[in-house]
This record gives structure tokens, sequence and C-alpha cells, in this order.
């Protein structure tokens, strides 16, 4: 697995010009493709190890064979905050911002990945529908466990995404995220995308509910989730089986 220069600053935690500089003057193992640097992961690992050095981000860390737990979405949403009245013209900056405050990573690494909300192509707007988008890095990444982040936004005016948008509704309300882990991307996806589609997300993520009513909504529709996933996942406990019999007198 080869990770690029980005990828591997954000790992340690450093700049771009330190992991340059270790290239150049400690010997880390590298390929030049064409003038841009490539990193095998496996090689830089044991570079690291070797010289004391730890990974602070997910893409050197060993995987775990446990299956990922679903990640707490409230706790991400008071990281990343609830932004209104934002220009269209000025979402990439709040979005900017929004990585920059993002908890359990150093300010180098932070800035690191705000300057992709800038770059061509450096951000997904996955429209939903019903005026929804769901923007976020089109790299994963992985900040950490305790770590990610996800705002919700509020656009003055709608928001063009240069994607094809489902219903043709504009859009006008984003939700935008980082999972902790680059593994459970796509399960933080899923779940954002249910709950616009059949849960009170659409209904709850509008300009005029305060911060509370926002808060609460995503903590009860977690709540009602996590039943719903024991119940499933032991389907005899969920049986209504009712009174108990009577001892024998």
């Amino acid at each position: 697995m080869y990770l690029n220069q980005l990828e591997i600053a954000e790992s340690f935690g450093v700049s771009e010009g330190v992991i340059e500089d270790w290239v150049r003057q400690e010997g880390m193992p590298h390929l030049n493709e064409r003038g841009r640097l490539l990193f095998d992961r496996a090689q830089v690992a044991d570079w690291a190890a070797r010289r004391g050095l730890a990974a602070r981000a997910g893409f050197l860390a060993p995987e775990t064979g446990e299956p990922p737990q679903p990640v707490p979405l409230a706790r991400l949403l008071r990281a990343g905050g609830i932004w209104r009245g934002v220009a269209a013209a000025e979402v990439p900056a709040v979005l900017a911002e929004v990585l920059r405050r993002m908890p359990g990573v150093t300010p180098a690494v932070g800035q690191l990945l705000a300057q992709r909300v800038r770059q061509p192509g450096g951000l997904t707007w996955a429209p939903v529908g019903h005026g929804f988008a769901l923007p976020h890095l089109t790299t994963r990444v992985s900040p950490g466990p305790a770590s990610g982040t996800l705002a919700v936004v509020f656009p003055v005016e709608a928001v063009a995404v240069g994607e094809p948008v489902p219903d043709g509704e504009p859009v006008r309300r984003l939700v935008f995220f980082v999972a902790p882990m680059a593994r459970v991307h796509l399960d933080v996806l899923a779940r954002l995308s249910r709950g616009i589609a059949c849960g009170p997300w659409r209904e709850v993520l509008r300009p005029e509910a305060s911060d509370a009513e926002i808060f609460c909504a995503v903590e009860r529709w977690e709540a009602e989730e996590a039943a719903r996933a024991r119940a499933a996942s032991n389907p005899a406990s969920a049986r209504v089986t009712g009174s108990l019999p009577q001892a024998a007198g």
C-alpha cells in the first residue's frame, strides 16, 4: 500500500517539509514517480519503528481485526458545530475552519487538511436530495479514534455543487464530516444518508431550529438506532412474551 507525502505528514503530525527533510537527511524509504514522492506503508512503518517515531494518525497504525463500532455522530457534531448565514462563496472557508478546529490532531495536520478543501478535486460534495449534500474530503483520512468532526452549514443561498442532484432540488443544507478512521467513512456516510432519507434529519436540520433542538434530535435518533441494532442482533430479547406463569400453590 502506497501513501502520498501529505498522508505521511498527517500520520506523523508534521509538515510536508519535515517529510522532505527526512527523505534527504534520514533516508526515509520512498519512490520518486515523475517528481511525486510515494511511500510504501510497511517500509515507512519499519523505518519509523527503528527510530522510535510513533505515528499519530491511522495511516500507519496497525488495523485490528475487530469490527468497527458506530461513530457517535452527536460527539462529532459538537466538535464541528452548526454554522448559519454562510454565503455560498464562503462555504470552503468555513469547512477549512472546521478542519483546523478538529480535535485530536496537531495544528500542522489541521492546516494540511484545511488546504485540501481548496484544492481542485479535494472535496466531494455528495448531494443526496431534499436540498442536502454531504461534503467530505475526496481522499479518506484517519485522524484517530478520538478525532473526527461533523458540521452542519446553512448557506444563505443555494450552493453549486458541480455534481448531479438526485431530485434536482437546490442544495441549501450541508452536512460536512470527517470520520475518525478511514474504515468507518462509508458507515458514517450511510448513516447520514439514512437519517436524511427516512430519519428526522430532514425536518430538524433547518436554520430556524436552535442548536439545542438539533443536538437533542441527533442524540435521540442515535439512541433509537442503537436500540434497533441491539434488537436485530438478539431478536429473542425483543419479543413480548406476556406475563410470567404463576407458581403452583
